[in-house]
C-alpha cells in the first residue's frame, strides 16, 4: 500500500509539473517503473538471503568456539584444583622436612632486614654502595636461603666489622655547598667520620655521594696532620653519634644568624652600641690625655699652660695675685674649676642615655617579634611546637642584644664618670693648695 501511495503521489507530482501526456504513454511509464521496482526488490532479497547465510555461519563458529572454551575452562579448573592440592602437599612436606630450620631462616631474614636498616646511614656505603641492596634482597626473598647466601651474609658482617676499624683513603663524589659535584680524595675513619681535602663531610641515607658541611667544626688540621704523618696514633675530632652531632651543628645558628634574627630593631641596637663604645673610648682617651697634661703642669706650676685644665685654672690668678682679697681669689678659682667641669663631663649624658635606651629597644623588638610569631601560629595552627619555639627564640634575640649593649655601656659610663670626677677632684685639691700657699705667703714655685 505504501508503494502504491508513493507511486500515485509521484504521478500527481509529475502530472502537475510535466507537460500533458497521453494515457498510453502514461501507462507505459507506469509499467516501466513497476518493472524496475520489482527488479530492485528481488536484488535486495537476494542480498538479504546471502547475508543471512553468512550470519548463520558466524553464529555456528561462535557456538563452536564457546563450547571449546567451556571445555578448556573445565579442564583448567580440574588441573588448578590438582595443582593446588599438590602445592599444599608439597608445602606440608617442606614444613615437615624443614622443622626448626624454618624458624632459623625467619630469624636470618629478620636479622638481615634489621642490619640493612642500621646500615642505611653508614659512611661505608659510599665505598660499598651495593651492600645494603644485597641485604634487602636477602631479607625480602621468599625462597629458602642457600648455604652460599648465608655465607654471604656472614661475610658482609665481617666486612663491616673490619671497615669500622679501618682508616682508609679513597676517591668519592662530593657535593659542595654551592651544589657543584666533584670527585675528591677523602679519608674515612671507621664509621665515625669522613674528611675531605678542606672540610668535614657528611653522608645522607639513600645517596651515592658525600656532602660538604656548610658550617665546619674545628679540628680538621689535626686530622690532616695525622693522616700525612707516619704516627700510629693521633688525636682527631670524630662524631661518635655517626653524624647526628654534625647535623645538629648545621641547625645551630651562627653569630651572624642571631644578629640577622633581630631584624631592624637589632641593627638599631647594634648601631647605638657601637656609637656608645666609640664615645666611651674617645672620652677615656681624652681624659687620660687630660690627666697626663695636668701631671705635667703640676711639675711646673710657675708657668701655667692653656692646653690643660690646671693651667687654665692657674691662669686665673695672673702673674701678681692680690693676697689681700683671698675670698675673691677663692671665688675666681671655683669659677675656673666650674668652667672646666662641662668639658670634663662631656658625652657622659649621651653615654648614659644609650645605656638606658638599648634594653628598651630590645624589649620593643621582643614585643613586635612575639606579635608576628602569634600571627603566624594563628594562620598555620598551633600544632607545630617547633614553629612556636623558633619564633619566640627569634623574638628574644633583640632583648639579648639590648642587654649585651647596655651592660658594658653602664660599666664604661661608670669608668668615664669616675675618671672625670678624679680630674675635677684633682683640680679642687690644687686650688685648695694654692689658697693655702697664698695664705702662708709662700711662692707657688717652691712647691711641687
Amino acid at each position: 500500500m505504501k508503494y502504491w501511495a508513493g507511486l500515485i503521489t509521484a504521478l500527481w507530482a509529475v502530472a502537475a509539473t510535466a507537460a500533458p501526456v497521453s494515457t498510453v504513454e502514461l501507462l507505459e511509464r507506469i509499467r516501466q517503473d513497476k518493472n524496475s521496482e520489482q527488479q530492485l526488490m528481488q536484488q535486495r532479497e537476494q542480498e538479504f538471503l546471502q547475508d543471512k547465510g553468512s550470519q548463520q555461519n558466524r553464529y555456528d563458529r561462535a557456538r563452536a568456539a564457546l563450547r571449546k572454551a567451556e571445555q578448556e575452562a573445565a579442564e583448567l579448573k580440574v588441573r588448578f584444583a590438582e595443582q593446588e592440592q599438590l602445592l599444599a602437599e608439597q608445602e606440608q612436606q617442606l614444613n615437615d622436612r624443614m622443622g626448626e630450620l624454618g624458624e632459623l631462616f625467619a630469624v636470618l631474614r629478620q636479622s638481615a632486614g634489621d642490619i640493612a636498616g642500621q646500615w642505611q646511614g653508614s659512611l661505608i656505603n659510599v665505598e660499598q654502595p651495593q651492600r645494603v641492596a644485597r641485604l634487602e634482597r636477602f631479607a625480602n626473598s621468599r625462597r629458602l636461603p642457600t648455604a652460599e647466601s648465608i655465607e654471604e651474609l656472614w661475610l658482609h658482617l665481617l666486612e663491616d666489622m673490619s671497615a669500622t676499624g679501618q682508616v682508609k683513603r679513597f676517591e668519592a663524589p662530593v657535593v659542595l655547598p654551592s651544589g657543584e659535584r666533584v670527585t675528591q680524595q677523602v679519608v674515612r675513619v671507621g664509621g665515625f667520620g669522613v674528611y675531605g681535602e678542606e672540610a668535614f663531610l657528611s653522608y645522607a641515607p639513600g645517596e651515592d655521594n658525600l656532602r660538604q658541611l656548610s658550617r665546619q667544626p674545628g679540628g680538621l688540621g689535626a686530622v690532616r696532620n695525622w693522616v700525612d704523618s707516619q704516627a700510629d696514633t693521633g688525636v682527631i675530632a670524630v662524631d661518635p653519634t655517626r653524624g647526628s652531632l654534625l647535623e645538629q651543628l648545621q641547625r645551630h645558628p651562627s653569630f651572624m644568624d642571631r644578629v640577622q634574627q633581630g631584624g631592624l630593631v637589632g641593627w638599631v641596637i647594634i648601631t647605638l652600641g657601637a656609637l656608645g663604645f666609640l664615645l666611651a673610648l674617645w672620652r677615656m682617651i681624652e681624659l687620660q690625655a687630660v690627666i697626663g697634661s695636668i701631671r705635667k703642669q703640676m711639675r711646673n706650676l710657675s708657668s701655667p699652660q692653656a692646653n690643660n685644665p690646671l693651667g687654665r685654672v692657674l691662669g686665673v690668678l695672673g702673674p701678681d695675685p692680690q693676697l689681700s682679697d683671698l675670698d675673691t681669689l677663692e671665688l675666681k678659682l671655683d669659677e675656673a674649676v666650674m668652667q672646666e667641669v662641662p668639658r670634663l663631663e662631656r658625652g657622659q649624658g649621651l653615654l648614659k642615655l644609650l645605656a638606658a635606651v638599648a634594653p628598651l629597644l630590645g624589649l620593643l623588638g621582643t614585643v613586635t617579634g612575639m606579635i608576628i610569631t602569634f600571627q603566624a601560629i594563628t594562620q598555620s595552627g598551633g600544632g607545630d611546637s617547633r614553629l612556636m619555639a623558633d619564633g619566640i627564640s627569634q623574638a628574644l634575640v633583640t632583648t639579648v642584644q639590648g642587654l649585651v649593649v647596655a651592660i658594658p655601656l653602664l660599666f664604661l659610663h661608670s669608668v668615664v664618670v669616675a675618671r672625670s670626677k678624679g680630674v675635677i677632684q684633682l683640680l679642687e685639691q690644687q686650688c685648695v693648695g694654692l689658697l693655702a700657699l697664698h695664705m702662708s705667703a709662700k711662692d707657688p714655685c717652691e712647691c711641687d
